[in-house]
């Protein structure tokens, strides 16, 4: 048994059998005989560790919670306001802080590429009752690629970050709330290329670190590579510093690979990121080199107890593989899913959650599973 060093922290070690105990217990969300087009399932842990999922099912959005993640709550229908951009890492988005939680999708009269708005429900009820929606981007019809991410800073500050088209070029803007999601401002480009679009099909990432830094990343469309940059700010997204690329190599690609990554910040507020490059994935830290973690693609990151998390499927549908903290090996939770995601609260106590989209037609079309408890 060895460590494997992959620039975290000192490196821990993790048996086979305390790593296979990381895949037990998973859950079913959404019977199929119930909703059969449940799909794009997205995880938040509240600072006081309550778990939200949202996810989509034809145009309407639903969102379950959990007191422990052994037993979630029936689904509750939130909101059905148009046709909903779903697929693909598209589809409902879900944070919450100590005091709200808020749920953001994009959805238009038409649809499918055609127009839409972003869109931001909020729950001060613990998700019991739902109020919305409420249009964050200012120009009609800018969000309609449908590609987004919503995040929470430790002081409750949301911000949400989207692939925006008011110019009829992609571009990366985003917009914070201070009031639970109820009314959103600051509205900003965050970066435009100097060459065009960024990648067009890849849903950009933001995180907040415990400090209240925010960090967005998005795939750049920049000198015929298809690269992951990022951009950080210390006002809650009201400026931004200069974006930077991630790591030392670069994919030449005249094409869009539908897959934007994931982001996480460790305790020290150090940014971790996983994203793919080619048939390979790759951890990286700003102005490091990356570090190889094999074969595979959709990745996703969080936060928790002894560092960052991935998680990551081998292909479209495949198995879907974590890498806890300082681990020497991934450890498989499934097979034959798509679309996972990982998550823990902002303040990193835990719990840490995952989940995925299967694609049963007479099982449970979504799955999770607790990862830790808290302490």
């Amino acid at each position: 048994m060895k460590a494997i060093r992959l620039g975290f922290c000192a490196p821990v070690f993790i048996c086979s059998c305390a790593a296979a105990a990381l895949a037990a217990d998973v859950v079913g969300i959404a019977p199929a005989k119930d909703l059969p087009g449940a799909q794009q399932p997205q995880l938040a842990v509240s600072p006081g560790g309550t778990i939200y999922m949202a996810f989509g099912s034809g145009n309407s959005i639903f969102c379950t919670s959990s007191a422990s993640g052994t037993r979630f709550e029936p689904p509750k229908k939130i909101g059905e306001s148009g046709v909903m951009a779903l697929g693909m890492r598209r589809g409902p988005r879900i944070a919450a802080s100590e005091k709200s939680v808020v749920v953001t999708a994009v959805v238009g009269e038409q649809g499918h590429g055609r127009d839409g708005d972003l869109l931001a429900w909020h729950s001060s009820s613990g998700g019991d009752h739902w109020s919305g929606p409420v249009k964050i981007n200012t120009v009609p019809g800018s969000a309609r690629e449908g590609l987004h991410h919503l995040t929470v800073a430790p002081d409750g500050t949301f911000y949400c970050v989207w692939l925006d088209l008011r110019e009829k070029t992609a571009q990366v803007y985003g917009a914070a709330s201070g009031d639970g999601g109820e009314t959103w401002h600051d509205e900003k480009m965050i970066y435009r290329s100097p060459e065009g679009p960024v990648c067009q099909c890849c849903q950009p990432q933001a995180t907040f670190d415990r400090d209240g830094g925010l960090h967005v990343m998005w795939r750049n469309n920049l000198a015929g590579a298809r690269d992951m940059y990022l951009a950080n700010s210390g006002d809650n997204g009201r400026s931004f510093d200069r974006a930077k690329k991630l790591g030392r190599g670069t994919w030449p690609l005249n094409a869009c690979p539908m897959d934007g990554g994931g982001i996480a910040c460790d305790t020290d507020g150090t940014v971790h990121t996983i994203w793919r490059r080619d048939h390979d994935l790759y951890s990286c830290t700003p102005g490091k080199m990356e570090l190889p973690l094999g074969r595979g693609q959709q990745g996703w990151a969080a936060s928790g107890p002894g560092g960052v998390y991935f998680i990551w499927i081998e292909r479209r549908p495949g198995a879907v593989m974590l890498l806890p903290p300082h681990a020497d090996a991934p450890v498989k939770l499934a097979d034959a899913a798509s679309d996972p995601v990982i998550a823990g609260p902002v303040n990193g106590m835990g719990p840490i959650v995952a989940a995925w989209q299967t694609d049963s037609s007479d099982g449970d079309r979504i799955q999770a599973t607790v990862l830790t408890r808290r302490k």
